[in-house]
Order: C-alpha cells, then structure tokens, then sequence
C-alpha cells in the first residue's frame, strides 16, 4: 500500500475520475466537497431526467470501497488552505472545483424577485414559484436544462430568448431538439435591454458574419419590444469561485479567472494539478472526465518522482 496521501478539492466528474483511478493505484485518497453529497455538477448542474442521481450514491459506495475519505461541507481557501493540506502529509492536490458563479447580463432589471440564475434554479428547483409563463435567456445545454426542468415542473409556457438563430446555439443539437419536442418555443434574434416584473424589454438584431467567419450580432433601430412573462431565467454561463485563487498565493489564472494549467493538467503551484471547468469553463462531462484522466496519471508520475527522489537522497546519505 503505498504512503502517498492525495487531496481531491470537489466532487464533480472530474474529481470523481481521479479519485477512482488513484485509488486503483494505491493512494490514499481524500475528497473535500463544499456540499452535503457528492456529484458537483452532475448532482446539482443536471437535471434528474437526464441523469438519476441514484447512480451518484452507488459511485459513493464504491469509492467508500476503495478506501476513499470524504469530508462534506468543507470549504478549501479560507480556513483550511493549500498549505495547510501539504502540511498535513497530502504529496498532491488535484483542484476540481467547478463554475459556480452566474455570469449577468449586465443590464438593468437583474436583482428583482422574479429574476434567477439556472446554475441556482437547477441545484434544486422544487421551491421556486414560476408562474405560469417563463423566459429562460440564453441557448447552451444549461439553458435547455433549465426550460425542460421548469416545463417538467409544470409551468405552462416556456420560452427560450437568444440574440442569434438556431445555427448559433451552443448547445447540442439532441438537447435543442428534446427541448423543442417537450413543448419549449423561443424567441430568436431578440436581445435582452431590461428586466421587469412582469416581463423582459428587448430589442430585435441581425445576424451579420464577418470576413473571419466570426458570428455577431448587431441591433435593429426601431424595433424594441417586451415580451411579457411571470419569471425570467438567466442561463448565459459561469464562471468559477475564487475562494482558492484569492486565499492561496502563487495560482496563475486567465482573464476569466480560470485556472492556467500545462497540457498535463499541473497549474502555477508545485503539486496542485487541477481540471475541468474550473480550468475550461462549462464544458461537457465527457472533457472533464477525459483530461481527468491525463491529470490522474500526472498527479501519479509526480508523486512517483518525489518517492524516486527521496529514495534517492537517502542512498546518498
């Protein structure tokens, strides 16, 4: 059984590859989640209809299995810090900690009461009192995600807004065409101006392509309108939490404050390795898990180099 103990900051399909495949390899392994059960974003991110969370708690056990620790509702950064875990015996800790911070439309209207964030309506949607009519802003999975679930909650009518057309959404064309055949309509080439009450105030734009190919949107003079709606949710991206980045010094991150790692998954501090959104923004679950897996064996080189090294140093002495 090898000594070499491992830090895993976040549960998500990330942090529960790695946590599988040290495991395997010996490690001991330890999960720090911010929450009360394992699963980041395919717990609180993805819809049960698109995913049974039963199948989260049968790969708890399987971890318990394994030998692998978790501690819950623990927060990694301000308390309990990098160095803190180093100096607790962890030779690595793999950062996998996710976007869960809303980006905003930066417009007026964003605070009122009957205005939310999908990334917050997803984690649990039973409380929320839509109405009968919604606006979901935006048009990536997340988006899609957010209108299945509010149709599937019983709201009536369910609309998706988006500045671009169909070609442009990035979300999959399966969920484009699922949404659209659970009865979800949308607006297109409309761009939010403000958010009310009882409705969103837009204006109508073009789709104009450039000499790159690049895809823009310009407005069309004269001709704002309001669609009128009980609630309006807004689904136009995350970005990631700074608790570690803003506690921990040495972390290198990119103008979206995600993490900078090399083409191994190693960021900026020797012995964190990190992937997944945190380090690509919102992608899907199969790129996290894939890169996750290039980070395991990274993590299991660089600690099989300190054994080597160590070893090494003792010879010598």
């Amino acid at each position: 059984m090898l000594e070499d103990r491992i830090a895993i900051v976040g549960s998500g399909p990330a942090g529960i590859t790695i946590a599988f495949i040290l495991a395997f390899k010996g490690y001991k392994v330890t999960i720090f989640e911010s929450k009360d059960k394992i699963g980041g974003v395919l717990r609180y991110g993805i819809p049960e209809f698109r995913l049974p969370k039963d199948i989260l708690d049968t790969l708890y056990l399987r971890l318990l299995e394994l030998g692998v620790k978790v501690r819950f509702n623990t927060l990694i950064g301000p308390v309990i810090t990098i160095d803190k875990l180093f100096s607790d015996g962890y030779q690595a800790i793999f950062l996998g900690t996710g976007v869960w911070n809303a980006k905003t439309l930066n417009i007026k209207g964003e605070t009122l009461g009957n205005v939310h964030f999908a990334i917050d309506y997803l984690k649990k949607p039973d409380p929320y009192l839509l109405g009968n009519k919604v606006c979901i802003i935006g048009a990536g999975n997340v988006a899609m995600d957010a209108a299945r679930t509010a149709k599937a909650h019983g709201v009536q009518d369910v609309c998706i807004m988006y500045r671009k057309g169909f070609e442009d959404m990035s979300a999959t064309k399966a969920e484009i065409k699922e949404t659209l055949e659970d009865g979800v309509h949308f607006e297109l080439f409309k761009s939010p101006l403000e958010l009310f009450e009882n409705g969103v105030k837009f204006i109508e734009t073009n789709r104009i392509v450039d000499e790159n190919g690049k895809v823009r949107t310009v407005p069309k003079e004269g001709t704002e309108g309001f669609f009128a709606c009980d609630s309006i949710i807004i689904a136009v991206g995350q970005t990631p939490r700074n608790n570690i980045v803003a506690n921990n010094k040495g972390f290198e991150t990119d103008p979206k404050g995600l993490l900078v790692v090399d083409d191994i998954g190693h960021t900026s501090v020797d012995g964190v390795f990190a992937s997944g959104d945190v380090v690509t923004g919102s992608r899907t679950v199969v790129e996290a898990v894939n890169f996750a897996k290039i980070a395991a064996e990274s993590i299991d080189h660089y600690c099989k180099s300190r054994r080597s090294t160590k070893q090494e140093n003792k010879t010598v002495s």
